[in-house]
């Protein structure tokens, strides 16, 4: 089967409340889609969120990447090639990796499609199902333990909780969360990138001394700053888990070099889709290191793409999939199933997804 041509769509979708990290806030997710047509009328899926402030990506590079460089690199090639396609979009143009994630999405669904296989299945088939967290944004201390107690009561078990503001307030914030839902919640932390190394360790510590037992910090240092990240993982009791820091499978060979952190975060549009994804997984599963897959605010075609991977892996330990929890709408037919804080595989072959609604 081969690519004939792409089409691009861009999906505005409004979410249930604003999205509030230390780097930005968000009220509509965008995601540009994408659709690959094969010669038997095939269509394969794919899709990217413009995350300037993490990839540097906006809807207007994602479209001229795709425009410009990639589609004249893989057009007119055989899908059961995928290997080498998947080499010609990665030397089609520099970084880009929003851009690259949702082409390969879409390859990789094509692919499956031709082949009649759901994309899980052809990753390993670990799990069916896969367990999602649902974050906390970042507000005032009563505000999140209200939002908290609230997700607890919807049936979340695990809170990804937005901090790096503030360190001493954050500390309040952690306090007021773990005070309104209990013992029996998984409280994870996500920095994004707000402290400086010995900072983070103050704050780290404190937080261990108060007894908030905290599953994991995430990110606590600037991404380019590899050395701190090392340093707050040596002298604190809770795993580290890289994010920004990770990227490219080099920047996942100098972290399992310098063992700087315990837990990775592989995202698809930071490692330029499922392709280089499975590669960063098994070189942190050589080493030992466990990987949470991790996803911006994307529409439910890269969540589904994300969540085939998780479940595919044994390795995937963890998920962050959210965005579906999040949207005030759903604009897509098909993909993942919502089962509480789970997501489902569903029963079609590639990701699954049969289209966007009108």
């Amino acid at each position: 089967m081969r690519i004939t041509h792409i089409e691009t769509r861009i999906l505005s979708t409004p979410l249930k409340k604003p999205f509030k990290t230390a780097l930005r806030e968000l009220r509509i997710a965008e995601n540009l889609i994408v659709m690959l047509h094969g010669d038997d009328g095939q269509i394969g899926y794919g899709g990217a969120p413009p995350t300037a402030v993490i990839t540097g990506d906006t809807l207007e590079s994602v479209q001229g990447a795709i425009d410009k460089s990639i589609v004249p690199a893989i057009r007119g090639m055989d899908i059961e090639e995928l290997e080498v396609i998947l080499k010609c979009l990665d030397t089609a143009i520099h970084k880009n990796t929003s851009a690259k994630a949702a082409v390969d999405i879409a390859l990789y669904d094509l692919f499956g499609k031709h082949f009649k296989l759901p994309l899980y299945k052809l990753f390993g088939g670990a799990r069916k199902q896969i367990e999602s967290d649902i974050t906390v944004s970042v507000n005032p201390p009563e505000e999140m333990a209200a939002d908290a107690l609230s997700y607890v009561q919807e049936g979340y078990t695990t809170l990804k909780t937005k901090v790096g503001l503030d360190s001493a307030l954050d500390i309040v914030r952690v306090k007021a969360i773990r005070e309104a839902v209990g013992g029996r919640v998984k409280i994870r932390l996500d920095a994004n990138q707000g402290w400086g190394a010995k900072e983070a360790v103050r704050t780290i510590r404190k937080i261990e001394d108060m007894g908030l037992d905290i599953e994991l910090i995430e990110q606590p240092v600037k991404a380019y700053d590899i050395e701190g990240l090392k340093y707050v993982t040596e002298h604190v009791d809770t795993p580290v888990m890289a994010d920004e820091s990770l990227f490219s499978t080099a920047d996942c060979f100098q972290i399992l070099k310098l063992r700087a952190a315990d837990i990775f975060n592989i995202k698809l549009m930071k490692s330029g889709g499922l392709h280089h994804a499975l590669t960063i997984n098994a070189m942190a599963e050589s080493c030992g290191v466990e990987c949470m897959i991790g996803s911006m605010i994307e529409s439910k075609i890269g969540i589904t793409a994300a969540a085939h991977f998780g479940c595919g892996k044994l390795n995937i330990t963890r998920a962050d999939l959210d965005a579906v929890f999040l949207m005030a709408e759903d604009p897509v037919e098909g993909g993942v199933q919502v089962n509480g804080s789970s997501l489902v595989m569903p029963e079609g072959f590639g990701l699954g997804i049969i289209g966007l609604k009108a």
